[in-house]
This record gives structure tokens, sequence and C-alpha cells, in this order.
């Protein structure tokens, strides 16, 4: 029990990070991941559609300013038009205990 906040940061697994390309890109999609992979260690890409790549960021020791410097270095070099990069949302947190228990269950 806790505030939203309390319950993310002490129950969630990791960050999200959204990347928009320009729509005239010349980097492709597996370069960005490439990059996000070596800068941010354990990533899952969660979706590609579009413009658009969802990661998830399973490391939860980076600082905040740190993930902030990579992707604003980033930025420029591979032709990324904006960024997103937060923690868990608070549906994540539950789907995980959901997860869980289901778990307990079949065991």
């Amino acid at each position: 029990i806790g505030s939203t906040q309390h319950l993310k940061s002490k129950f969630s697994e990791g960050y999200t990070l959204v990347i928009k390309t320009k729509k005239l890109e010349t980097c492709r999609f597996d370069t960005i991941e490439r990059f996000v992979k070596e800068n941010f260690g354990d990533v899952i890409v969660r979706e590609r559609h579009q413009d658009l790549i969802h990661f998830y960021i399973k490391d939860k020791t980076l600082p905040w300013s740190q993930m902030f410097g990579i992707m604003e270095k980033a930025k420029t070099f591979l032709n990324i038009e904006d960024y997103s990069l937060g923690q868990s949302s608070l549906e994540q947190v539950f789907l995980s205990f959901t997860k869980y228990q289901h778990e307990e269950n079949v065991s």
C-alpha cells in the first residue's frame, strides 16, 4: 500500500523508452536498436511501428541524468526526432503481480 509513485519505484522492473525517428530517416531501426542495447544494457524491443520503436530497459540502476544524456547525444547522429523516457506504468506493475500470482497457482 502506498502512493502511485511509491508503488512504481518499489515494484517496477525497469523503464520504457519510445523513440520517434524523422520521416526521412537515413538511419535504420537496427542501428538505433544496436545503439540502445550498447548504451542501456539489457533491453527488450517491445514494438516497432512506422517511425516509432518501443523499448523496455531492465536496468533500474542507471541514473536518469545518464539516460537522458545518452539520448540527447543520440538525437543528432541517429536522426531521432523525439524520444520519451519514463518509469514503467502502474498498470505494468500490477500486470507483473498477476503474472507471479498465476505462476504460484500453477505450481
